[in-house]
């Protein structure tokens, strides 16, 4: 009974409105845009990107630990670093006006990059990095003319470092098998990447389970950029591997895909305990209405 008032609760919360919010406005600056637009990414930007190079400098010096197929406990080292240094990183890029917020954003952070107790990543972690995202604009470190580079530079080099963890640690999905993550472990890139496509007049939704289209096109979109990482990794027919994508390329518009994926993030991860159970809020992403 706890969890449920917590959950319908959280569902009323300021935090889930705002995040709800920010969600829309970064897939609305992706919509009908490729990699290739035109865009700017500001100083500040490229400062919080800076903090992917600290953490993969780190991975890079932690040794694996041996005999262990799948998840390597030399991940839980690299957390201890990130939790120990992500103070320092995030206190160094930020103004001295809005250093006092370097506490909330060091909870979201840390917990941005998959539970170092489990070994694993899932959407819940996801998330994390994208309330960090949010609170960096609540502060007024961002502003809303950075809304398409959060998408296309931030977030995508977010992927970039996850898809190397994942593979490096040999992460398991967080939750039952990845249920809550269309490709086991992600869901917001495939609504950022299906923004993309909307009045696309060439790709179509069933063309993304076709391998010379994806080869062709996945350095300009995200959604084929997530496609070609699952064909590399996974083996076997599409349709068994990864089944929930499998059933969207068969709907017939990228109208109805995007705003069908929305849907669904607020149907199987924002409302689902398992997914927000760890979920922390604060002053900037706040559980109660002020």
């Amino acid at each position: 009974k706890q969890w449920y008032q917590r959950r319908v609760r959280g569902l009323q919360s300021p935090a889930y409105s705002e995040l709800l919010g920010f969600i829309t406005a970064l897939n609305n600056s992706a919509k009908g845009k490729s990699y290739k637009c035109s865009y700017e990414i500001s100083d500040r930007m490229k400062s919080i990107a800076t903090l992917f190079t600290f953490i993969k400098e780190d991975l890079e010096e932690i040794p694996l630990e041996k005999d262990q197929r799948f998840g390597n406990k030399a991940f839980r080292v690299l957390g201890e670093r990130i939790v120990e240094k992500s103070h320092g990183w995030i206190s160094n890029v930020l103004p001295d006006d809005i250093k006092e917020a370097v506490v909330e954003l060091k909870a979201y952070f840390d917990e941005s990059f998959g539970s170092y107790i489990r070994v694993d990543y899932g959407t819940g972690h996801e998330i994390n990095f994208l309330a960090f995202c949010c609170c960096l604009y609540k502060i007024g470190f961002f502003s809303p003319s950075d809304y398409i580079a959060t998408v296309f530079y931030l977030f995508r080099e977010y992927l970039i470092l996850m898809r190397k963890i994942q593979m490096w640690y040999r992460l398991e999905p967080a939750g039952s098998h990845g249920v809550w993550g269309l490709d086991d472990y992600q869901f917001l890139p495939f609504i950022f990447g299906s923004a993309q496509f909307l009045g696309n007049p060439v790709i179509s939704p069933d063309h993304f389970v076709v391998p010379e289209v994806v080869d062709k096109h996945c350095d300009d979109y995200m959604f084929l950029e997530c496609i070609k990482f699952i064909n590399d990794v996974k083996t076997g027919p599409f349709s068994e591997h990864s089944n929930q994508l499998w059933g969207i390329s068969g709907v017939p518009t990228w109208t109805k895909v995007n705003g069908g994926l929305i849907k669904m993030y607020k149907a199987e991860v924002l409302a689902k305990h398992p997914v927000i159970q760890h979920f922390v809020f604060g002053s900037l992403l706040s559980f109660d209405p002020k």
